[in-house]
């Protein structure tokens, strides 16, 4: 009963997403109903962070894709190494809600055979928090657990800058006081831990997109042809959103802006951004700070970014998309230094 009044919580918490509207359970229709189904099956709930996509179901498949092949299928990588990455990457993004989710979740589940207690999965979660640097030390873990591992890094570099924009800090409704959190946490992590069955199946997410090319950039994901499979649809989703979406200077300045970035944040302040468009046109500006500061600084993102880009693309579908791209852009990124760093370590 518990249990089912925290699920009840966190459903009744997508009431609080940020800037979109998001579809209702009961009125999801076509793409959106299929991965609402799927994400409540593999979850066990409807994850805000997944559906917050939901003005754009393109969009919303593309991350549901990436996050159930590598985070929820079972594999040699085990579920709390999973975790582990997942909390640490949070972490380094500054993404409260994804820390306190996935470090509940981590919590409840057990040291598993062959795991060294919490000095393993400290070693993954210290990884984890300095994946998105140049200077990124050796991984904790087998080649053979590479694609899962950085699969999941990659794919929480992307929610996280999600999240970051459109949810709360917590992910229980605001009016659940402090008081009554810890014991909520403890259930919620009973929640969302895996059994002790099978799992899902690899590869059942794939049929909601169509099969894409592999770019050059998924060579980290070869070993694992299922996740190097919803990679590739994501990122022709996310190109295409983008080619819809976001102006085609703003591409390219981001573009430009992350093949320079060291995985460094640019700071508190918010100057960075007004000298980084200022070589666009007038128009395009308020789409070029959105999406730098989603890819690079998305804990800077307010209401006064969102409104006035959209003074110029007014559409909740418009917004999902262009704040998409520039994650999966940034996350893209970041997985060719997760990709060079393990290369170099190997």
């Amino acid at each position: 009963m518990i249990a089912g009044l925290v699920r009840f919580a966190v459903r009744k918490s997508l009431r609080d997403t940020r800037h979109v509207g998001v579809v209702p359970r009961r009125r999801a229709r076509g793409l959106v109903a299929a991965v609402y189904r799927q994400v409540e099956q593999d979850f066990g709930m409807l994850a805000p962070p997944t559906a917050l996509h939901s003005a754009a179901p393109e969009s919303m498949a593309a991350a549901w894709l990436i996050l159930r092949e590598t985070l929820l299928v079972p594999g040699p990588a085990g579920r709390a190494a999973k975790e582990a990455v997942a909390t640490g990457v949070s972490a380094a993004n500054s993404c409260p809600y994804c820390v306190d989710v996935h470090g509940m979740t981590l919590a409840a589940i057990p040291d598993g055979p062959g795991e060294s207690g919490g000095s393993e999965r400290a070693a993954l979660e210290a990884w984890a928090r300095a994946s998105a640097t140049t200077t990124a030390p050796a991984p904790p873990f087998p080649p053979a657990h590479a694609p899962e591992l950085i699969g999941v890094a990659v794919a929480f570099q992307y929610y996280n800058r999600m999240v970051n924009v459109y949810l709360r800090d917590s992910p229980f409704p605001a009016h659940v006081p402090e008081s009554a959190k810890p014991q909520a946490r403890r259930v919620l992590g009973g929640v969302l831990r895996p059994t002790a069955t099978s799992g899902p199946r690899p590869g059942a997410s794939l049929e909601l997109l169509p099969a894409a090319p592999a770019p050059e950039d998924l060579g980290w994901a070869r070993g694992n042809p299922v996740i190097a499979d919803a990679f590739a649809r994501a990122y022709a989703v996310a190109e295409a959103a983008g080619a819809r979406s976001v102006p085609a200077g703003v591409r390219a300045l981001v573009r430009e802006r992350l093949a320079a970035w060291d995985g460094q944040a640019p700071g508190l302040s918010r100057s960075w951004l007004d000298e980084a468009v200022a070589g666009l046109a007038e128009a395009d500006r308020p789409a070029g700070r959105l999406a730098l500061a989603t890819a690079l600084a998305s804990y800077q993102v307010d209401e006064g970014l969102v409104e006035a880009f959209r003074g110029t693309a007014p559409g909740d579908d418009t917004l999902i998309e262009l704040t998409a791209w520039a994650g999966m852009a940034a996350a893209r990124r970041v997985s060719s230094l997760l990709a060079g760093a393990v290369a170099d370590h190997a």
